[in-house]
């Protein structure tokens, strides 16, 4: 049920997820809508209430469906982002990404999930204001409106009107708000009618009752959409992941553990191969080596250089080798690899003082004396350092290296191959991997200028900041006394970022990172960013060497080579923050020498780019799934303190965006901050702490590890206390976090034995059972019991506690809750209960006392709650096994019976309860004889075997399915047990009879009522098993093709096959003859047509197949589909509530056609009661016979079911057929009726039939996209009668219920929110009930017509047994056809009985107000109109009339039909009007036409 909320402009009322808000052109809202329009939509607010498990009628209003739950994180991370506003002092946009939201509603208490929640509209948002009011909801000044200003609805009301007769001056443009449809009262005062216009006013004291605030309120600004809930798209099966979980963890990680470096500078030689300019470069790790002593040059640059290595990574061992020879090379080398084993080794080689590399890549060392140069092969140098290596290369002609590096390791490793190859014991030598950092290419010269330090390359390297400093100084086109020495001394610490040079470096490694990730591969960036400290270090300082160095005509390479990245545009951003900081400079310095205050003034940097982050989650590019510059500045920021808050939130709001976006995050390395984050103290980090971990722990369960460590799951665990609080600016936690932590540690526990244990050993289990008892937050209270569940499983420490704690008795308490997610939540619960290895009296005795309290969940009415108590029956199946196999036996004992000794039609057979028996073996009051018990006789087994075979034909495929595998398990089992002889010889036989029976030997009655041979047969016992059994006895009852059944239903008599309710003239106490003439059996129908067009299935159904042997216990994929929820975006509004958007459009459409429709229709009331209705606009072939029909109120679309079980979607205007499929209710039983719902947006098709199913169909206009919504066994406990109605039903838009009665002694009301049973009331009749309306404004209000004649009118807010208000008895005891109230109009209320009496009442009054004959035949059918002052009935001799509500004939109207087929004297079918139009619809038995007529320009006479 999809909530949309609609409300003004001044209101604020709350709005819902789900919900849809529309922006009007009048910046006053919609404050000129009619008062007509007040009342013309029955809408009020659905609160969610939970009623005691114990009770079934509860008198409460129904409840929103809290599965669609709504946008609860939205709320909660609001709070945080306005705190950081206020904190900050800067106001920030909504945490919605869509709109700011007033500080009333970021500090509003969290609101019930069955409310809505208030959503307030920014001042910002200009200059029209947003809102959404229904055309039905009141103007702010109440008042009576004429004709022409239902027209002219958009026009302001000081605008006048032109002409005496009311004509429309010019017109405003309408709004675009929700139509009401026909719900309405209609003050009717046009002065240029006179005396001629037809009064109206509410009936029933209406009228005064729909002026309180508190209903106009309530049909203002609530209006929900229902069974569009995520459940009944996919019934509660996981979507095929649309991602793969990558691994981000770099489980090969490296580390840099050793460095050697070598320096050969050979001070005050030069080599032969290399000039060297004067002035030169001469700095060498910034130390001058001709500042004396000369002799100390060297070893300072050695020291300075590995310093400066440490510096990147603390924990690399580097050692300076200055000016090595060749055998000291060969030694530190060897020595390197073997004390670093098999992690990475560093090796730095400056060849400034020696000559170029060669062309075959080899280098240059010295000899002892320092009197040759001697050349070191690069296949030796691998072989002494073999790998994993990392090497930097500063000298000229570096590229040589690289290009010859490669060709080496392919020598060595086609040597290792030989050698392995002749010695099967030889360990291998690795030479990969490796990576190379040169300073240039082949052929280039490492640059000479005398501003620049001759190691150019390795300052790059390993100071960047100082380096970046100098060369922007060098390269600043403006003339500034600043010199590139000044620049490098600039204040602070690389490791403080409060200094200026520590946020400078803070800033180039977020620049870098940032720069890295948007050009590199993902698996390089996570490979060279990641792994190692040094290599990140390295990588990242490169991409400095890469910008500056070319500037000097040197490329530097890399291996694996790297992009060019000096053209990025994030390097501008970095020179305006070398900029910012250099210009404090002079200041910094002032304030060193002079001592004069100065407060250096941070970088907006990072608030600059946290901004650009927040701009990209609120543009197109976070939908389109484009990955974000700024991720890697946010992994940043989290290291501040000044920015964390900010950033979380940005990065919860990131994560919200789906997987895709939590795996980027993963990637980029967010987990260890976030892992460390979780030991802050810090209670405003907790929320989005919270959230965070959810959206990482919905996508990637692999962490379940890190949280047991440092005890990070305590992190959750005490917010999951009942009374925790979280001090956020005066905010406690809401309930949304605690509902996230609950997940979280339910994920902690899921198959992971470790966090069990550590759970089990907290008050975990204690405060989950806390919450489930929590009134308003279905999603905690689900994910409660499902954390208990993952404690649970397979895990009997936890269960024994949870026994201690009573927690069964608790979660027994859910079975009525009013969430069906939570019903599933608890049923998934008590499934991983069972199983505790000793089934010991007491565990027997505790899991059978949850079978029992489970027991009652079978007719609940939502699918994915019975496919959830069907996993727990196959596991208890399995448990308890033999007990099934006994039960099933005497079952198969009692179908043979019932065959060979039908019940007598004495009314006596509910009298034996569960079971079935011959008559000797009866007491004479019907009861079974105790002599005559079985083993299984009134236990617990009988009862769930019993269930399972009704379940076997349950009108959900999904269902029905997995059912059947529970009972052809036991079946299977039954027939290789030891009576397994015994079993195939009662099967053998039932089967024998059964085909007996249906080769048409009326002498054997038998179960199968649908069967056309065998006369009708009542219901077997009331509420009972409804004689049916699984696929392995199909044959046997008649089961169809597609799984459905013929023998859970009681069907018409078979004199009169496919009549509606034609068999009234045999009540159980007779009719008056005199009364009314016999009626005749439709000799011209032929038989009904069953399964001639495909079933529509549930959206994912999967078939079993047939020749698979059925395997216990059932899966469940509950979790898995709970867990989605974690997964999809909350914070962002759906696609339909986007401006702009395709749905958004769509829904504008669909709301402006309404509008104009009812512009259209609003004004024909007088012509309707004044004009004949024989205009005749259409006429549809449905090629079978139609039998029940209802109208779009606006599309233009025409549902007929036939006297089968076949529907068919006509466009009523263009006679074109849209669709056609089966309702899949079993032979021998019809469609009793069907209607749309929701159908001011997108509608879906509801049908009802007479073996108690009610069906939902979602795009029912399509033969290819028709699908199940939902579906449910609404009536279970059907009484026998020789006159069946089967059932009836009527629903109730305003309040999402499905009134439902028939041949039942009770009225039910079902909660389609809820999907329970709400109310049960009983029907105070021993008739069966044929017609039910409804007061559409309220919902509260009801009236049932009976088949003995009697009216009765029911207030459903009052106590069952107080609920009926009034009754009205008919002296002739006459079936009563049609009892309507109309939803607009007077809201008359009409009532029409078989012998032709039409009767207006007033609920306030015992007699009617009206009362008159409209025929002298069989009445057959009678429908009226919703708002204009007409009716119609059909008649037995194929005769429609159409009267006015004072009794006054309008038309007489023979129905179209074929000469071949049809009779003139065959009975009219049926009946309907369109809701608003002046259409109306017939059709006669014995043909396949539908005949359409609309009021045409004729005059009754006498009655202009």
């Amino acid at each position: 049920m999809t909530a949309i909320t609609l409300h003004g402009p001044h209101q604020g009322p709350p709005q819902q997820p789900g919900q849809f808000q529309i922006n009007h052109g009048q910046p006053g809202g919609s404050h000129n809508m009619n008062a007509q329009y007040a009342h013309h939509h029955p809408h009020h607010p659905v609160h969610l209430t939970r009623p005691s498990a114990g009770l079934i009628s509860v008198a409460s209003s129904p409840a929103r469906n809290p599965g669609a739950f709504m946008r609860q994180t939205t709320l909660a991370i609001s709070h945080l982002q306005a705190q950081y506003a206020e904190a900050s002092g800067i106001q920030q946009d909504g945490y919605t990404g869509m709109r700011s939201m007033p500080p009333s509603a970021a500090y509003a208490a969290p609101t019930r999930p069955a409310q809505p929640i208030t959503n307030g509209i920014s001042e910002a948002v200009p200059p029209v204001q947003i809102h959404r009011r229904p055309s039905s909801a009141p103007s702010d000044q109440q008042e009576s409106v004429n004709p022409a200003s239902q027209i002219n609805c958009g026009q302001d009301e000081d605008q006048e009107q032109s002409g005496p007769s009311g004509a429309v001056g010019k017109l405003a443009k309408p709004p675009l708000l929700r139509s009401k449809s026909e719900r309405g009262l209609r003050h009717e005062q046009d002065e240029s009618l006179d005396d001629e216009q037809y009064a109206y006013g509410a009936r029933h004291g209406f009228e005064e009752a729909y002026q309180s605030e508190d209903i106009i309120s309530q049909l203002a600004n609530n209006w929900y959409m229902y069974f569009t809930d995520k459940r009944h798209e996919t019934t509660g099966k996981p979507k095929s992941p649309t991602f793969e979980i990558q691994d981000w963890r770099m489980r090969d990680r490296l580390k840099t553990v050793s460095a050697a470096i070598a320096v050969c500078l050979n001070i005050g030689v030069e080599p032969p191969d290399q000039l060297r300019t004067n002035p030169g470069a001469k700095l060498e790790a910034w130390q001058d080596p001709t500042i004396p002593p000369v002799s100390k040059a060297l070893e300072n640059i050695g020291k300075a250089l590995q310093s400066q290595y440490e510096t990147l990574a603390i924990r690399t061992r580097c050692k300076q080798y200055l000016d090595p020879s060749i055998e000291e090379t060969k030694k530190f080398c060897i020595s390197l690899r073997r004390n670093a084993k098999d992690e990475r080794v560093l090796f730095h080689y400056n060849g400034h003082g020696v000559p170029k590399p060669t062309a075959s890549g080899e280098i240059w060392v010295f000899n002892k004396n320092y009197t040759q140069y001697i050349p070191v092969s690069l296949y030796d140098l691998q072989q002494w350092l073999q790998a994993p290596t990392i090497f930097v290369w500063d000298c000229s002609e570096a590229g040589n290296i690289l290009k010859n590096y490669h060709k080496f390791v392919e020598r060595h490793e086609k040597e290792e191959e030989e050698q392995a190859a002749k010695d099967p014991s030889y360990e291998k030598v690795n030479f990969r991997p490796y990576i190379h950092l040169a300073a240039c290419a082949s052929k280039e010269n490492l640059p000479t200028n005398p501003m620049l330090p001759a190691d150019l390359f390795t300052c790059c390297l390993t100071t960047p900041i100082e380096m970046a400093l100098w060369f922007f100084v060098l390269q600043n086109p403006l003339k500034t006394k600043l010199t590139p020495e000044r620049a490098r001394k600039l204040g602070g610490r690389l490791q403080e970022r409060r200094t200026p040079l520590g946020e400078l470096n803070w800033i180039f490694t977020a620049i870098t990172d940032t720069i890295a990730w948007t050009t590199l591969p993902r698996d390089l960036f996570r490979k060279f960013f990641r792994q190692d400290l040094m290599v990140a270090a390295l990588f990242r300082n490169f991409l400095l060497a890469q910008r500056i160095m070319p500037v000097y005509g040197c490329h530097p390479q890399s291996y694996p080579e790297l992009p060019d990245t000096r053209r990025h545009p994030l390097w501008e951003a970095w020179d305006h923050a070398v900029d910012m900081a250099l210009a404090q400079l002079p200041m910094l310095e002032r304030k060193e020498r002079e001592n004069i205050p100065y407060d250096y003034v941070p970088s907006t940097f990072f608030t600059e780019q946290l901004t650009a982050f927040e701009i990209y989650l609120t543009r197109g590019d976070a939908a389109a799934q484009k990955p974000p510059e700024q991720l890697p500045v946010v992994l940043q920021v989290l290291l501040s303190q000044q920015h964390r808050l900010r950033a979380l939130i940005l990065l919860g709001r990131f994560l919200d965006l789906g997987p895709w976006a939590v795996q980027l995050a993963l990637s980029i390395g967010i987990f260890p901050y976030v892992l460390k984050l979780l030991q802050s103290a810090a209670q405003e980090l907790k929320p989005v702490m919270v959230f965070i971990w959810t959206r990482i722990l919905a996508v990637d369960i692999s962490c379940q590890q890190d949280l047991i460590k440092d005890n990070g799951y305590t992190y959750f665990s005490s917010i999951m206390r009942p009374n925790e609080t979280i001090p956020v600016v005066g905010l406690s936690v809401i309930d949304e976090h605690k509902a996230m932590c609950a997940f979280i540690l339910s994920m902690l526990c899921k198959g992971f034995k470790t966090g069990q244990v550590v759970c089990n050993s907290t008050e975990i289990m204690t405060s989950c059972l806390y919450h489930t008892e929590h009134p308003d937050n279905p999603l905690l209270r689900q994910w409660s019991c499902l954390c208990i569940s993952q404690l649970w499983k397979d895990f009997n420490e936890a269960k024994w506690r949870g026994i201690r704690e009573n927690a069964l008795q608790k979660l027994a308490a859910l079975a009525r809750d009013s969430c069906p997610e939570v019903r599933a939540a608890m049923i998934h619960a008590m499934t991983t209960f069972l199983g505790i290895p000793e089934v010991t009296d007491e565990v027997a005795r505790l899991e059978e006392g949850i079978a029992w309290a489970l027991l009652e969940m079978a007719t609940d009415g939502s699918p994915i709650v019975r496919k959830e108590l069907l996993v727990f029956w196959s596991v208890f199946v399995l448990r308890y096994e033999n007990k099934f196999l006994v039960a099933a036996y005497e079952q198969l004992l009692e179908e043979k019976e019932y065959m060979l000794y039908p019940p007598p039609e004495d009314g006596l057979e509910h009298k034996m309860g569960l079971h079935y028996a011959r008559p000797e073996n009866r007491e004479k009051d019907g009861t079974i004889k105790p002599s005559a018990y079985g083993v299984a006789h009134d236990s617990l087994y009988a009862a769930i075997w019993k269930h399972l075979c009704i379940m076997s034909v349950d009108p959900h495929p999904e269902v029905q399915r997995d059912a059947t595998t529970i009972v052809d398990y036991i079946h299977h089992a039954l027939l290789h047990s030891p009576v397994g002889t015994q079993a195939q010889t009662l099967m053998d036989e039932i089967l024998r009879r059964a085909s007996k029976v249906s080769r048409g030997d009326n002498s054997q009655r038998s179960s199968a009522a649908g069967t056309r041979a065998a006369p009708a047969q009542p219901m077997p016992s009331a509420g009972l098993l409804k004689r049916t059994a699984s696929y392995l006895f199909g044959p046997l009852l008649g089961v169809t093709s597609d799984g459905s059944s013929t023998s859970s239903v009681s069907s018409t008599p078979t004199s009169a096959p496919g009549m509606n309710r034609s068999s009234s003239q045999r009540s159980r106490k007779g009719l008056n003859a005199a009364n009314v003439l016999p009626e005749k059996p439709d000799q011209v129908a032929p038989p009904a047509a069953y399964h001639v067009a495909p079933e529509p299935l549930s959206p994912g159904y999967q078939e079993r197949k047939p020749k698979e042997m059925p395997t216990l216990p059932l899966v469940s994929t509950f979790l898995e589909w709970s867990t989605e929820y974690f997964r999809e975006p909350q914070m962002k509004p759906p696609e339909a509530e986007e401006p702009g958007s395709h749905e958004y459009n769509q829904r504008l459409w669909r709301r402006s056609r309404n509008e104009a429709v009812l512009r259209e229709t609003q004004p024909q009331k007088l012509y309707a009661r004044t004009h004949r209705w024989n205009n005749q606009i259409g006429l549809i072939n449905n090629g079978t016979q139609p039998s029940k029909m209802t109208f779009h109120q606006f599309e233009n679309c025409v549902a007929v079911a036939d006297d089968g079980n076949t529907i068919t979607v006509w466009d009523w205007k263009t006679n074109a057929r849209l669709s056609r499929f089966s309702n899949g209710n079993p032979e021998g039983t019809k469609i009793s009726d069907l209607c749309f719902i929701n159908e001011d947006d997108q509608a879906l098709l509801m049908t009802g039939s007479s073996d108690g199913v009610i069906r939902i169909y979602n795009n029912y206009d399509s033969d290819e996209r028709v699908e199940l919504a939902s579906a449910w066994r609404a009536l279970t406990h059907m009484v026998p009668s020789n006159v069946n109605s089967g059932m009836v039903f009527e629903w109730l838009q305003v309040n999402g219920r499905v009134l439902v009665a028939g041949d039942e002694r009770v009225i039910r009301i079902w909660s389609a929110g809820q999907e329970i049973c709400t109310h049960e009331i009983p029907a105070r009749s021993g008739s069966c009930v044929t017609s039910l309306t409804s007061d559409q404004m309220t919902g509260n209000i009801f009236v049932a017509g009976f088949g003995d004649g009697a009216i009765r009118v029911f207030d459903s807010r009052l106590r069952p047994h107080e609920a009926m208000v009034r009754k009205w008895k008919d002296d002739a005891r006459q079936w009563v056809r049609s009892v309507h109230m109309q939803r607009g109009g007077q809201r008359e209320l009409l009532s029409a009985s078989r012998n032709g009496k039409i009767s207006l009442w007033d609920i306030r009054m015992d007699q009617p107000l009206k009362t008159f004959q409209s025929t002298k035949e069989i009445l057959r059918t009678a429908s009226t109109h919703e708002h204009l002052p007409v009716f119609a009935v059909g008649t037995s001799a194929h005769m429609v009339k159409v009267f006015d509500f004072d009794g006054n004939e309008l038309t007489r109207l023979e129905p179209y039909s074929n000469f071949l087929q049809g009779s003139k004297a065959s009975p009219i079918a049926t009946t309907a009007f369109h809701p608003h139009r002046m259409i109306l619809g017939c059709a006669s038995r014995g043909d396949n036409y539908i005949s359409l007529y609309s009021c045409s320009n004729e005059r009754v006479p006498n009655l202009v």
